[in-house]
């Protein structure tokens, strides 16, 4: 079990130290990751931005991954979205798109996001069980052709880490365990973090 996440983040830090001189960009997946991105990024003396996903929530459960979203309109579904009906997931979509804009206008509000193109890209999470969001943020980033993309996480199961693989290059996932349950079970300390953390710790504010 890990600390917190500054914990997590120290621990991914040093299994991608030998990054330090390429000057990584490392782009967090809000929220929890963008803390552990911060600490990786000053570590690696690279760039920290964030990669923007959302999580498709079941309908009548919410918690439970059928999909993620994307910016760009990105969607992927999971197999089990097939189960539901299309006019709710359709609905689901929207609301998590109109998310995603909200969150890049108050993160990133004074700059473009950082360009990924020909950079060695680290992106950052506290951990996934499903994979699904993780899944996007590196189908999203393959498109802008970074010179090699790393998926770095807490905790995820196994069969979470082998999908990844199919999509990074490299994959750094500190504990993955077959019986897994969910990722806050990793954290003694597994706080909510808020917009206003994340905008402070991007250092994006209107100034």
């Amino acid at each position: 079990m890990f600390r917190d996440r500054r914990d997590a983040a120290e621990q991914l830090a040093h299994r991608l130290a030998p990054l330090r001189q390429q000057r990584p960009l490392v782009l967090a997946i809000p929220r929890g990751g963008v803390p552990m991105g911060r600490l990786i990024a000053d570590a690696l003396e690279g760039e920290l931005d964030v990669v923007l996903v959302r999580k498709l929530g079941a309908p009548g459960q919410p918690e439970y991954a059928i999909g993620a979203v994307g910016e760009e309109e990105r969607v992927r579904l999971e197999p089990a979205a097939a189960h539901y009906d299309e006019r709710q997931i359709a609905s689901e979509i929207e609301a998590q798109q109109a998310r995603l804009a909200d969150r890049r206008r108050r993160y990133t509000p004074v700059r473009a996001p950082i360009d990924p193109a020909g950079r060695v890209v680290v992106v950052v999470d506290d951990g996934s069980a499903t994979g699904a969001t993780m899944a996007m943020a590196l189908e999203t980033l393959k498109h802008r052709h970074p010179a090699r993309l790393i998926a770095a996480l807490g905790a995820a199961p196994p069969e979470t880490v082998a999908r990844l693989e199919a999509l990074a290059d490299e994959v750094i996932c500190l504990e993955a365990p077959a019986s897994f349950g969910a990722v806050g079970r990793f954290f003694a300390d597994f706080g909510q973090v808020s917009d206003d953390e994340v905008v402070r710790l991007l250092g994006t504010e209107h100034g």
